[in-house]
Order: structure tokens, then sequence, then C-alpha cells
């Protein structure tokens, strides 16, 4: 794990991050620990926060990550955080075009959350971002030695599902929101890695 020391920066991680090929779960779901990442070379969103997550700690950071999470019909999503200059950033490991890395231009976590609004959207061009947890700080998983374990650490992803989310909207903001048009969905299917199976 000697490589991340040489990441002293978000944007370092973040280039860092764009280099590993994204986690298509050959073998079924997995949660893999940062160490298992740099191993064997595939991430997918919560596994990408949590490398992101143990490089900013290394550099005496907190390892901050936190949960958006999208409506039945689409998929929740992961970043590590990080601050500069008293406002928010974000790294994030995808495999779109969109819901990528965040400059730290956003004073509040819902500010930061928000950027994040108009690209989350399924097929169909549906918007599906709705609530985000509050910042985790990974070190309260130190006991379970998530940053070396052989094992998925599937207690990271279970928590950050169980604890209370914050609502984006309210029911008549759902309601009357507009569908993503051709091109924005087209934009959105922009993969960086192809599934090889």
């Amino acid at each position: 794990m000697s490589i991340l020391r040489l990441l002293k920066t978000p944007r370092k991680i973040q280039d860092f991050l764009e280099e590993i090929p994204i986690n298509f779960e050959p073998e079924g779901d997995t949660c893999l620990s940062p160490r298992r990442v740099l191993r064997e070379r595939r991430a997918h969103c919560i596994e990408g926060a949590m490398l992101a997550a143990l490089a900013l700690r290394i550099q005496g950071e907190r390892p901050l990550v936190l949960d958006l999470e999208a409506s039945a019909q689409d998929h929740d999503h992961v970043i590590a955080l990080f601050k500069r200059h008293g406002c928010w950033g974000a790294i994030s490991k995808t495999n779109h075009a969109v819901l990528r890395y965040r400059e730290p231009v956003y004073k509040t976590i819902r500010e930061l959350v928000l950027s994040f609004f108009h690209e989350y959207m399924d097929g169909t061009g549906k918007k599906t971002l709705r609530s985000f947890s509050p910042p985790v700080d990974l070190s309260r998983f130190d006991e379970i030695g998530w940053m070396t374990s052989e094992e998925n650490v599937w207690e990271i992803a279970q928590y950050l599902a169980d604890i209370r989310h914050s609502p984006l909207l309210s029911l008549a903001q759902i309601r009357t929101l507009r569908k993503a048009d051709a091109l924005e969905i087209e934009a959105g299917n922009l993969t960086q890695w192809k599934n090889k199976k």
C-alpha cells in the first residue's frame, strides 16, 4: 500500500482511481478492502471510495465517505469526502461519464450532494437521487480491519445502507421532475471500461 503515500492530493487520488478498471463483479457481489482493490486492480464505487478515504487518511485527513441514496429503480453511489479552503469536494469511482470527481467548492454537504442531482438518472431519464447519509468516518471500522481485510467488508456497506439519510426532495418536487432528454441520457450511458464477459 506504499503507493498510496505518493497520492498527496485529492486530484492525485482521483487520477489513480481512474487507472483502476471497474469491478464488474464476475464472481458475484463484492465489497473489497483497499488492500484487495490494489492487489486485484478492480473497484466499483464503494470500493473506490474506501480506497480514496484510506489515501486521505495516510495524508493525515479523516477517512470520510458518504452514501447517495437513489429511488428503488436505481443504485446508490458512495463517494469519499475531503475539505479544502473551508469547502467540500468529493472523490468518486464510477464507470460512467457522470457522477465523477467534485472540486472542493461546495460550502455544505447538501450543496455537494445536489451537484450530483441532474446527472443521477436511470436508463429512462428519470432523475433518481433522493437522499444522502451524513459523512461516515471509516475509522469506526478499524476493529474489523477494513483497510487490509481479505474478506469482503460488508459491515461498511450495511452501515451506510442502514443509517438515517436526509431527504433532498419533497413529494411535490418529485412529482414535477422533468425527465432528462435523449442527449442527456446518451451522455449518461457513456462508459470508461467495457465488460468483456
